[in-house]
C-alpha cells in the first residue's frame, strides 16, 4: 500500500470513490424521478394522488437520514465496514430492481429496501475513507475532498442518465439501470477487498459508550411504540387527516421520546459538558430547516419544474434528451407555445384517457376505439409506426384484468389510477394508435373533453405538425442537476472567499456561517416568491431561469452551512458522545426531509413560499442571537 508514500493518497481511495460514485448517481437518479413516477398520468406512471406520493417521498426520505443512526454501530460493533457496504448495497440495489417493477406493492418493498440498504452503506463508507489516514495525516482533509467529488459527480450524472431511459423506454428502465450502476460500485468494492483491509477498523470500545442494546431500548424501542400510537391517534383524528395526516403524525410522535433522550443528556452531562451540548440544538435546529427547504428539490421543486415551469428547448427539439409534451403541458403554457394539431387529439371518456395515460388499456376500450373509425390500433412494429412513437404503446389487457380508480389529489383535482389485478396478469399485445390527418397516419392522443378544452384555452395560431410533439427538457434535468453541478462549482469560490477574509483579519466563525448559510436559504425562498408571483400562481408559465438561480443561491448556502453543521457537531460533543450526537445531526435532518414531504403536497404558490422564506428567517434570527454563546461555545472546545 501507499498510506506511507508522501503526497499520494491510499490505494484504497479510489475504488471507494468510485464505489460511492455509483451508489450516489442510482440514489439521485431515483430520487429525481420519484414523485414524477408516482403521480404521473401521462407517461406510464402509477396515477396516484399527489397527497399519497409526496407522504411516501417525505417517509422515504425521513428514513433514508434516520437508518445509519443504526447502521453505523452495526457495522462498527458486529459486521465491520466493508462487509456493512457490500450487504448495503445489495439490498438497495435489489430494491431498484423492485422499482423496475411498475405496481405500489414493488414500489413500498422497494424503498423498504433502499432505506435499510442505505442505513448499512452511507455512513461506513465515510469511515472507511478516514480509517485510510493516520491520525493528524495532513492528506485526509483532501482525501475527504476528492471522496466527496465523487458524490457530486453522481449526483450531476444521474440526471443525464434518467432523463433519456425515462424518455426512450419508461420510469421503471430507468429505475433497474439505476439498480445496475450499484451493482457496478459493489462489484467495484469487492474487486477492491483486500486493498481495502486497512480501511476496516472497528473503534476499541469504550466502557463509557452507550451499547446497541441500549440503543434499541432507550431511544429505537420507544420511538417505535410512540409512532405507532401517532399513527393510532391520526388515523382517528380528524385534525390530522385534513392537515398533515397519520403517517406525518405518527413519524412526528415518534421522534418525541428521541428528541427527549438527547434532552436528557443535556441535563444529565457534566458541568463541563453541557455547553458543548447546549450549543448543539441550535445547529441541530438549523440543520433540520435547511434540509427541509433543500430536500424540497425531489417533491415540491420538480412538482414546480413539471408544471408551471417553461421546459420548451428547441435545440433539445430531437434526440434522447427530449420529452415529448403530452396534453397536460399546454394547459398554462404561453399563447407562442405551439400546440397539437387539433385532429390528433381523439375524445374519449375519462376511464379511457386514464387507461392511455397509463399505457394499459381494456381490450373493450380498443375495440370501441377502433369500432368508431376515429383510430386505429396497430402493432408497435408497424411500418407505419415511426420509432420516435414507440413511447405511447399502450399493453392491452383482458377487460377483467384492469381495474380503473379515481381519487382526490390535496388540492381536491380528480386523479384516475390504472391498477392490473391480479399483478400476474400478462398482456396480451401491445397497441400503438393512429388516425389519419390529409391523409396520413399519425399517432392519436386519446384525451377527455377537459383535457382538449385545456390544450387550447390560451392557445394561439400556431400548431404542430401532425406527426410531431413538442420538444421539452425534463424537470430531473433542472432540479437534479444544477445543485450537485453548482456545489463543484462553487466550492472553490466559496473557499477562497473565506480564506481571503481571513487572510485580512476578517475571519468568520463557524457559527457565522451557519448564519449567512440561513440567510442565503431565506433569499432563495423569496426568488421563489417572486417567481410564483411571475407567473399568477401557476396561471401561466415561468421561465426555467428562476428555477437555476433559486439553485444557485440556495447552494450557496448549503456550502456555508451543511460542512460547517457537521464540524461543529465533531467539535462540541464530548468525546464518548460524538457518534450519538452525529445520529442525532441525521435525525433532525430525518425529521426536516419528513416536513419536506408534507410541504410538497402544498400548492407551489408566493404565499407558501414566503411562509417557507419566513420560518428560515426566524432560524436564522435564533442563530442570530445566540451567536455569542455559540461562538463563546466553540471557542471554549478548541473550533
Amino acid at each position: 500500500m501507499t498510506t506511507t508514500t508522501k503526497g499520494r493518497h491510499p490505494q484504497g481511495l479510489y475504488p471507494l470513490f468510485f464505489t460511492e460514485m455509483w451508489e450516489r448517481l442510482a440514489f439521485y437518479l431515483m430520487l429525481g424521478i420519484l414523485v414524477l413516477y408516482t403521480i404521473d398520468t401521462e407517461r406510464g406512471g402509477l396515477g396516484m394522488p399527489l397527497s399519497k406520493a409526496v407522504e411516501i417521498y417525505g417517509t422515504y426520505m425521513a428514513f433514508v437520514y434516520f437508518t445509519p443512526f443504526l447502521g453505523g454501530m452495526i457495522a462498527d460493533r458486529f459486521l465491520g465496514f466493508r462487509r456493512a457496504v457490500f450487504i448495503g448495497g445489495l439490498l438497495m440495489a435489489a430494491g431498484l430492481f423492485l422499482l423496475g417493477v411498475r405496481s405500489e406493492m414493488t414500489l413500498f418493498a422497494g424503498l423498504a429496501l433502499l432505506c435499510l440498504g442505505n442505513g448499512l452503506f452511507k455512513p461506513n463508507i465515510s469511515a472507511m475513507v478516514g480509517n485510510l489516514y493516520e491520525a493528524g495525516d495532513p492528506r485526509r482533509d483532501a482525501g475527504f475532498n476528492i471522496f466527496y467529488m465523487g458524490i457530486n459527480i453522481g449526483a450531476a450524472a444521474s440526471a443525464l442518465l434518467s432523463a433519456p431511459l425515462r424518455n426512450l423506454f419508461s420510469f421503471n428502465v430507468a429505475f433497474v439501470a439505476a439498480g445496475v450502476g450499484l451493482v457496478i460500485g459493489v462489484i467495484i468494492l469487492s474487486l477492491n477487498w483486500k486493498k481495502l483491509e486497512k480501511a476496516d477498523q472497528r473503534s476499541e470500545p469504550d466502557p463509557e459508550d452507550i451499547t446497541f442494546g441500549q440503543v434499541m431500548l432507550r431511544i429505537i424501542a420507544p420511538a417505535a411504540v410512540c409512532g405507532a400510537l401517532g399513527y393510532f391517534v391520526g388515523e382517528r383524528w380528524h385534525f390530522v387527516q385534513d392537515t398533515i395526516g397519520s403517517v406525518t403524525f405518527a413519524f412526528l410522535v415518534g421522534m418525541l421520546p428521541i428528541m427527549g433522550y438527547f434532552l436528557s443528556l443535556w441535563l444529565r452531562a457534566k458541568p463541563e459538558e453541557k455547553p458543548g451540548f447546549g450549543a448543539l440544538i441550535p445547529v441541530f435546529i438549523a440543520g433540520g430547516t435547511f434540509f427541509m427547504i433543500l430536500h424540497l428539490s425531489g417533491g415540491l421543486m420538480t412538482i414546480y419544474a413539471e408544471d408551471q415551469t417553461d421546459r420548451e428547448v428547441p435545440a433539445l427539439a430531437i434526440g434522447p434528451y427530449s420529452q415529448q409534451a403530452m396534453p397536460g403541458y399546454f394547459h398554462n403554457a404561453a399563447e407562442r407555445t405551439l400546440r397539437p394539431d387539433e385532429q390528433t387529439l381523439i375524445e374519449v371518456p375519462a376511464d379511457a384517457e386514464a387507461m392511455f395515460g397509463a399505457r394499459r388499456i381494456a381490450e373493450a376500450a380498443v375495440a370501441d376505439l377502433t369500432a368508431s373509425g376515429r383510430v386505429q390500433a396497430v402493432t408497435p412494429d408497424d411500418p407505419r409506426v415511426d420509432s420516435e412513437w414507440g413511447f405511447l404503446a399502450c399493453r392491452v389487457y383482458a377487460d377483467s384484468n384492469l381495474e380503473v380508480e379515481t381519487g382526490t389529489d390535496s388540492h381536491g383535482v380528480a386523479v384516475t389510477s390504472v391498477k392490473v389485478t391480479p399483478k400476474t396478469a400478462r398482456a396480451l399485445r401491445s397497441a400503438v394508435f393512429l388516425t389519419t390527418v390529409n391523409g396520413r397516419d399519425v399517432p392519436a392522443l386519446l384525451v377527455s373533453s377537459d383535457t382538449y378544452r385545456s390544450v387550447f384555452q390560451q392557445a394561439g395560431d400556431g400548431r404542430l405538425e401532425p406527426n410531431k410533439f413538442l420538444g421539452l427538457v425534463n424537470a430531473e434535468m433542472i432540479t437534479a442537476l444544477f445543485n450537485p453541478v453548482f456545489v463543484v462549482l462553487l466550492t472553490p469560490v466559496v473557499v477562497f472567499i473565506f480564506g481571503r477574509l481571513a487572510s485580512r483579519g476578517l475571519e468568520i466563525s463557524t457559527a457565522r456561517k451557519i448564519f449567512i448559510g440561513m440567510i442565503l436559504t431565506t433569499v432563495s425562498l423569496l426568488i421563489m416568491v417572486w417567481s410564483a408571483r411571475v407567473g399568477g400562481d401557476g396561471a401561466i408559465k415561468v421561465s426555467v431561469m428562476w428555477l437555476i438561480i433559486y439553485y444557485l443561491v440556495i447552494t450557496f448556502g448549503e456550502l456555508c452551512l451543511s460542512p460547517m453543521g457537521l464540524s461543529l457537531v465533531t467539535k462540541l460533543a464530548p468525546k464518548r458522545y460524538v457518534g450519538l450526537m452525529m445520529g442525532g445531526w441525521f435525525l433532525s435532518t430525518a425529521v426536516g426531509n419528513k416536513l419536506s414531504g408534507f410541504i410538497s403536497g402544498l400548492a407551489p404558490t408566493a404565499i407558501m413560499f414566503l411562509v417557507l422564506a419566513g420560518s428560515t428567517l426566524m432560524v436564522a434570527v435564533f442563530i442570530l442571537v445566540l451567536l455569542p454563546k455559540l461562538d463563546k461555545a466553540i471557542k471554549q472546545y478548541g473550533g
